[in-house]
This record gives C-alpha cells, structure tokens and sequence, in this order.
C-alpha cells in the first residue's frame, strides 16, 4: 500500500519513493553488475524508435486485447520488463486501471516514472520474486522481456490472463540479413508454450506486423535496442547501413492461468 513517499507491506516493511517517482526494491543478490537490466544506450535507442512509431502496432495490439477483458476499475495491470513504459501507460490512458511497471533496468524506470508519474513503477528482479501479493494481479504482460511462468501465476487472480510477446520469426529481417549475412527465421512460440505449460493454457495465437523505411540513424537505434550492433565481425556492414525497408514483427500468445491439480 502506498503512503504518500513510501509503500508499506503487511509486515510493517517500508520502502522509500524515490525523487523520480519510482521505488527500487533491488537487492545486492539480484542483480549480476553494478549496472543491471538495459543500460542508458539501449533505452535511449528504444526511445527514440517509439518516438518514430516503431513497434506501435503491438502496443495498439495489446490495448485493445486488455481492454476487450472488461476488466473492472482499479484492476492491476503488471508490465514485466516494461522498459520505458509505453504500453503500460498505453493500456492506463484507455482503461481505469492500476498500472505497476517492473524492470530491473534503473534507467529504464526512471524514464517510465519521469514520463508517465500517474503508474507505479518499481526496480525489482522479476527472474527471481515479484513484489505483488497472491492473486491480486488481473492481467499481467510480457513483451519482448524475461519470462518468470510460476512468477506470473501466482500473482495472477482467477480468472487470470498473461499476455506474452515475443519477436517473430521475420522481426527484423531486412536488417538481420543486411548485417550478419543472412537472417534465421526461427518459431519461438513452441519452447514458450512448453515452458508455461504447468501453469498457463494457451488461448490464443497471433501475429502483429508493421513495416518501416528506416534511415540511417533509426537503423543504428534499431541494432542498439537488440544489441545486435556489439558483433565486431558486423562492424564493416553496419557501417554501410543506409536505408532499409524493416519488418517489426511480434508473435502474441494469450495464456489462462490453470486450475491447480486436484481442483475441479
């Protein structure tokens, strides 16, 4: 529950509201460096690409798949790794909504809580244990982040809907093959399936595409924000990267939380 400049747990726990709005709940065995999530660069690169409208159609997409639940006022909606916050804020500009933004990535957060100061944005390790009690969660999202299944379902009330996103196989193609050389089309969607498959169903399956002219500078943002720009060996064809014509492609999978076993 929150008090003003500090949220408070049950057992008298209090945790400070930070000057930019947000609380960071990390500990020291959470986190692999000094620096951990998505540094400064990646997040500016993703930034200023949602400026330009990359990746718009999944984030209408997903506000319309929340807003289709008829979730009723004040239900929690969780973004996990929600990065700068545009879908999460998204899905609160339509709906009345208790939106709670997650990412192990300070700098990510500060953003978010700079941008939209109305959500709830927390610094945690959703790898490990979400900050959020039992069953009070309506929906929860994952789009092109960590995925923590027995995490999910737990926080997760009945019915409870886990909305994944993850790139699909033509996602970035052009630039994939421009690039390295070539570009691997791979199905992410069954080893998702099977890794939520003790406690999600899947309901649902479709694919979200969008296509953009991309110059220089939004290509370089691009390889920024998937880190596939740090490969020495691709150094010569990044520096030949001019313009391109670029499939943004994610696959989205609805999953329901399933009844425990045993239970009728």
């Amino acid at each position: 529950m929150r008090h003003d400049r500090t949220f408070a747990c049950a057992n008298g726990h209090r945790y400070d509201v930070a000057r930019a709005g947000y609380v960071n709940l990390l500990q020291p065995q959470d986190r692999k460096s000094r620096e951990a999530g998505d540094r400064k660069a990646a997040v500016e690169a993703r930034a200023a690409l949602e400026s330009a409208g990359v990746g718009r159609a999944l984030v209408d997409d997903i506000v319309r798949r929340v807003t289709d639940l008829g979730l009723p006022d004040g239900a929690v909606v969780v973004d996990l790794g929600c990065g700068t916050g545009r879908a999460l804020a998204a899905v609160a500009a339509v709906q009345a909504v208790t939106g709670i933004g997650v990412d192990l990535s300070v700098v990510a957060i500060e953003r978010a809580a700079h941008r939209f100061p109305a959500l709830i944005w927390v610094v945690a390790n959703a790898d490990r244990r979400l900050p959020l009690l039992d069953a009070s969660v309506g929906v929860a999202l994952s789009l092109h982040a960590r995925r923590n299944p027995a995490e999910a379902a737990r926080v997760l009330e009945r019915p409870g809907v886990l909305i994944v996103a993850v790139p699909a196989p033509d996602d970035l193609i052009e630039l994939r093959t421009a690039v390295h050389g070539r570009g691997v089309e791979a199905d992410r969607v069954p080893a998702l399936v099977a890794d939520h498959a003790p406690f999600f169903a899947l309901r649902e399956r479709a694919t979200v595409r969008e296509r953009h002219r991309l110059e220089r500078e939004a290509l370089l943002a691009l390889l920024g924000s998937t880190y596939r720009g740090a490969r020495t060996s691709a150094a010569s064809r990044i520096e030949a990267l001019a313009s391109l014509e670029v499939t943004v492609a994610a696959e989205v999978c609805v999953f329901e939380k399933r009844e425990p076993a045993g239970r009728p």
